[in-house]
C-alpha cells in the first residue's frame, strides 16, 4: 500500500527554510542556482591529547560549512545529480529516504531553490496517517511531494521494475538513490579527496551508503570509513560504487567496524559524553548520527596505535547538528 501526503504549492509557505543565497525560487535549473559553495571547505586543526600522545595531528575537514542549506557531503553528492537532472530535461527529481532523512531535506531545499519539483519516497506507509515529524514537515514546506510506501516496497528501491512503476505514476522523473550515492555522486566526491591530497596522510569519513568514501578514496590519501549502520555490508557497497564509477576499485581504503553504537541514529551515554566534551573543548558543534561516531572511532584508533605514526588525520565533518531534531 502506498499513501501520499498532501504536497505544498511551489512557493514555500511561512516556515519554509530561508534562502540565504539570495537566489529566488525558480532560479536557473542547475546547481549554479543554489548559490556559491564554499569550496575547498576549510581545514581546521584541533589539539587532542589522544592524538598528540602518538605524535598524530587531528584536522577537521569542515564540509559542514560548504552551503547553508545543502551542506556537507550532501552538496558534493547532490550537485552533480542536480546538474544531470537539469541536463536531462526531467520535469522532477525523485529520491528515497526514511522519516528523518537528511538527504530528503537537502534534496527538498535544493529543489525549491532551483524551481525543480521533488518527490520523496518515504519508508513506512503508517506515517501517512500521522502528523508529519519536523523533518518531513520541512521537506513538504520546501515543496517536496511525500509518497509513503511499505517497508517491503521500499526494499525494492533498486529494482528496475519498481522504478518503472514509479515513473508510470510520477512521469519521466530523474531518480536519485537513497542517500544520493550513485556514479555521479561518487565522481563528485573525488574532489574531496583531491582537496586533502598533500595536506593529510589519512582521510576519514563516517559512512551510511558509502558514496562519499568511494569517491574520496579514489581522489585522495589513504582513507578510513566508519560505518554508522550494522550489517557488515558496506565494503561490498563501496567496491560496487567504485566499479560503477571507475570500472574497478580505486584508492587505498579500509573500514573501521564496531563503532555504530547499535545502528543508525543509535547512541549511548559514552558517545554523548564524548561529543559533549569535544564540543566544549573545541567550540565545534558535533552532529551525533555520523560525526560523533567518526571522531570517537578515530580517537580509539589513535589510542590503540591503529593509525600511522606521525600522521596528519583529516576527519570529514559531513554535516552540522540538525536544528529540527537535535544534535
Amino acid at each position: 500500500m502506498t499513501r501520499s501526503a498532501p504536497s505544498a504549492p511551489p512557493p514555500p509557505p511561512d516556515g519554509a527554510a530561508p534562502d540565504p543565497t539570495g537566489v529566488p525560487d525558480g532560479g536557473p535549473a542547475g546547481p549554479e542556482g543554489l548559490g556559491r559553495p564554499r569550496l575547498p571547505s576549510p581545514l581546521q586543526e584541533v589539539r587532542e591529547p589522544a592524538f598528540e600522545r602518538r605524535g598524530l595531528r587531528l584536522l577537521l575537514k569542515r564540509d559542514d560549512l560548504i552551503h547553508p542549506l545543502v551542506g556537507g557531503n550532501k552538496w558534493r553528492k547532490l550537485a552533480p545529480n542536480l546538474r544531470a537532472a537539469a541536463e536531462s530535461g526531467a520535469p522532477a527529481l525523485l529520491t528515497f529516504g526514511g522519516a528523518y532523512s537528511n538527504h530528503l531535506r537537502a534534496t527538498a531545499a535544493a529543489g525549491r531553490l532551483l524551481g525543480l519539483p521533488t518527490i520523496g519516497v518515504v519508508r513506512g506507509d503508517e506515517l501517512a496517517d500521522r502528523p508529519l515529524n519536523p523533518s518531513l514537515a520541512h521537506c513538504r514546506a520546501d515543496g517536496m511531494r511525500l509518497w509513503f510506501v511499505t517497508r517491503a516496497e521500499y526494499r525494492r528501491r533498486r529494482e528496475e521494475a519498481w522504478l518503472a512503476e514509479l515513473r508510470e505514476r510520477f512521469g519521466p522523473v530523474y531518480v536519485v538513490p537513497e542517500g544520493g550515492s550513485n556514479t555521479a555522486a561518487v565522481e563528485g566526491c573525488v574532489a574531496l579527496g583531491e582537496e586533502l591530497r598533500g595536506l593529510a596522510d589519512v582521510a576519514a569519513v563516517a559512512c551510511g551508503t558509502g558514496g562519499t568514501l568511494a569517491g574520496m578514496a579514489a581522489g585522495g590519501p589513504p582513507a578510513v570509513g566508519v560505518p554508522v549502520l550494522r550489517g557488515g555490508f558496506l565494503a561490498a557497497e563501496v567496491r560496487g560504487l567504485q566499479e560503477e564509477a571507475f570500472g574497478a576499485p580505486r584508492g587505498d581504503w579500509r573500514l573501521a567496524e564496531g563503532f555504530h553504537f547499535g545502528g543508525y541514529a543509535r547512541t549511548a551515554p559514552e558517545l554523548t559524553r564524548f561529543a559533549d566534551d569535544f564540543e566544549q573543548r573545541h567550540g565545534v558543534a558535533v552532529e551525533r548520527v555520523y560525526v560523533a561516531k567518526l571522531l570517537y572511532a578515530l580517537t580509539a584508533l589513535a589510542e590503540t596505535g591503529d593509525l600511522p605514526p606521525g600522521a596528519a588525520v583529516a576527519a570529514v565533518v559531513t554535516g552540522a547538528p540538525d536544528p529540527l531534531t537535535g544534535p
